[in-house]
């Protein structure tokens, strides 16, 4: 993988490497990728990502699973799937291709303009129909409300052909001779072509009049361009509603990054939503760069980001570390003006590239003073150096200054440890922007009265009035000397040493301390609730029972809570005295539990309803029955 940087944009160009031939075995290529190191280290994110011969066009569909392209030779496109890695299916045309739109999400519908003034309509099966404009064509757009193809090309019209009624509609007539580009905004539909004059005129669809006119031509032309012919529109495409942007012929405008491959470009296709630019180049092999400035690598090879991050973690030499980028007025200013047109100069872009050791060299002979600059440059280094080396006034923050203070002294500390033993350099809290709110807001001040600071820390005392003192000490020199710089005066080394002791041995005794401070502030607080509960007078509660509930009394409620907060095995056991609940050992060996529910009293009354609503069915059944008896004795009496 090669990579390139200019303007601080680094560029990795993932094509790049030797390429097999389709004819060899499997075998063979696994012998040649054995010998050769650059056919191991070449990355293939696409399988046979080429041409026959010559690469023209490469679009990307609108759901970024399909790669088409078209090239020759014999004229073709093929589709490459994203998401297998590998070329989908190939169809041969019977000629070459100016340019062509995806006009579906996938590859279900495609459009070709042809070099002979063919328009050829492919549908996902295959060839679908084939129609010819009156000019030769260079570009066209598709407007999608209208359902209308805008073609432009070796004429002042547009020629327009309606896809929905199958006929060309009157055509668009411009004030330019030809016109090269055109493009349609998506978000409000305007319509703008380019022209070889360098001018680019708007176009409303709906009314189908011209709404506008750029001179493009004339406003990139200033005192400092060198032009040698007239500027015209070579690219032109929107972005968003309000920005369109614009190149010209003669490569007029601000420079971003630039890729200059081994063979000449035909048309550079960027894949949506990331830093993935696709070239067509003349060769068969087609181009692929990723720029992570533009963005991030696509869902299918996300593996980049990870592989680039490595790599910019331990840098190369890249491909232009050998190389002075210098201008037609650096060249003046060091009389090297004759060397343009020579091999010691390559021209890139707006300047040249030359190589850093001529150019270092004819920097010396030209600058007599450069040992003088150097000299100034060095002394003022040293000066540095010795004002580094005095004490300086510790700025602490306006939060947590004890514990910026204690950070401090274990920065120092380990300095000191890093003369004699090599310590792994660990970040500082101080300097890391992700604990800077820490000594900023206060809501984050460290309460040394609380319980658990005092437990966990219980030679806190001691140590916080040193650093206490410390602080009183900073804070007068801050105020006596603003401008002077002096060494704060610390104590002997003996008597640390002795402090450090006497801290080890009253640990223990420390700890005690403090239990006993916080049993008797503890034992206050009691006292005062006490109090605040003898004080405060009892009013009475009262309960609302719902409606259809008979009140018994609160030891209900009261039994029912103390039997929730038992465990299972207390409530089983209460429940078996009481009846509610059996358990009997099986055949098996296991356990057989059976229980019955208690009925609420809304329960038993529907219960005792239906029963007595049984009853009277019965009843009626039996006196239904006995009439029909009845009826029948008095027929047979009779």
């Amino acid at each position: 993988m090669q990579v390139s940087s200019l303007n601080e944009v680094k560029i990795y160009s993932l094509s790049c490497g030797k390429s097999l031939p389709e004819w060899l075995s499997d075998r063979k290529k696994r012998a040649l990728q054995k010998k050769d190191v650059d056919i191991r280290r070449r990355i293939e994110l696409i399988q046979d990502f080429e041409m026959p011969t010559v690469c023209t066009t490469i679009k990307v569909s609108k759901d970024g699973q399909y790669i088409l392209a078209t090239g020759t030779y014999k004229p073709r496109v093929r589709c490459y799937d994203t998401y297998q890695l590998s070329l989908k299916f190939e169809r041969c045309l019977d000629s070459e291709v100016v340019t062509f739109e995806i006009l579906s999400d996938d590859y279900s519908k495609i459009v070709f303009l042809h070099n002979d003034r063919y328009i050829e309509f492919h549908s996902q099966s295959g060839f679908y129909y084939k129609t010819r404009i009156p000019k030769f064509g260079r570009d066209f757009s598709y407007h999608y409300p209208s359902c209308d193809l805008y073609f432009v090309g070796a004429s002042s019209e547009v020629y327009r052909l309606n896809l929905e009624q199958g006929r060309y509609l009157n055509p668009l007539q411009t004030d330019a001779a030809e016109n090269n580009v055109c493009d349609i905004n998506s978000v409000h539909g305007l319509f703008a072509t380019g022209t070889v004059e360098g001018r680019v005129e708007c176009w409303d669809p709906r009314t189908r009049n011209r709404v506008g006119l750029l001179d493009c031509a004339l406003s990139s032309v200033t005192a400092d361009s060198e032009i040698n012919s007239l500027p015209t529109i070579s690219a032109l495409k929107f972005n968003g509603a309000l920005t369109m942007a614009v190149g010209t012929s003669t490569g007029q405008g601000k420079i971003f990054t630039s890729l200059e491959p081994e063979h000449d470009l035909n048309d550079v296709c960027l894949y949506p939503n990331s830093g993935m630019l696709l070239t067509a180049n003349e060769t068969p092999k087609m181009g692929i760069y990723y720029i992570p400035v533009l963005g991030p690598a696509p869902r299918w090879c996300s593996f980049l980001d990870n592989l680039t991050e490595e790599l910019e973690e331990n840098p190369e030499s890249t491909v232009y570390d050998d190389y002075k980028f210098v201008t037609k007025k650096d060249l003046e200013n060091l009389g090297l003006t004759h060397l343009i047109g020579s091999p010691f100069l390559r021209a890139y872009m707006h300047g040249f590239f030359m190589d850093i050791r001529l150019y270092h060299k004819v920097k010396l002979m030209v600058n007599p003073f450069a040992y003088e600059e150097y000299r100034k440059e060095k002394i003022r280094q040293k000066i540095e150096e010795t004002r580094a080396q005095r004490v300086q006034l510790k700025k602490l923050p306006k939060v947590n200054k004890e514990l910026a203070l204690k950070l401090i002294e274990e920065e120092e500390e380990k300095q000191k440890s890093t003369w004699k033993k090599k310590v792994k350099n660990l970040p500082n809290i101080l300097t890391d922007d992700r604990f800077k709110v820490m000594f900023e807001n206060p809501d984050f001040q460290v309460d040394e009265e609380s319980e658990e600071f005092r437990l966990l820390n219980p030679l806190v005392s001691k140590i916080s009035e040193k650093r206490r003192k410390k602080l009183r000490l900073l804070e007068q020199q801050e105020l006596r000397e603003k401008e002077e710089e002096e060494e704060l005066e610390g104590k002997p080394s003996d008597a640390e040493s002795s402090e450090s002791s006497d801290d080890e041995k009253d640990w223990v005794e420390e700890v005690r301390k403090q239990r006993r401070l916080l049993q008797q502030e503890e034992k206050v607080k009691r006292q005062e609730r006490l109090k605040e509960d003898q004080q405060t007078v009892l009013t009475p509660q009262f309960y609302e029972i719902k409606a259809g509930e008979e009140f018994r009394s609160f030891k209900d409620s009261a039994t029912k809570q103390k039997l929730m907060n038992k465990t299972l095995e207390d409530r089983l056991k209460i429940e078996t005295k009481n009846g509610t609940l059996s358990v009997s050992d099986t055949t098996v060996g296991s356990k057989q539990l059976t229980f019955t529910l208690r009925k609420s009293e809304q329960q038993k009354k529907q219960q005792e309803a239906e029963k007595l609503h049984r009853q009277e069915r019965k009843k009626l059944r039996r006196s239904a029955g006995h009439l029909k008896s009845r009826h029948r004795r008095g027929q047979l009496f009779h």
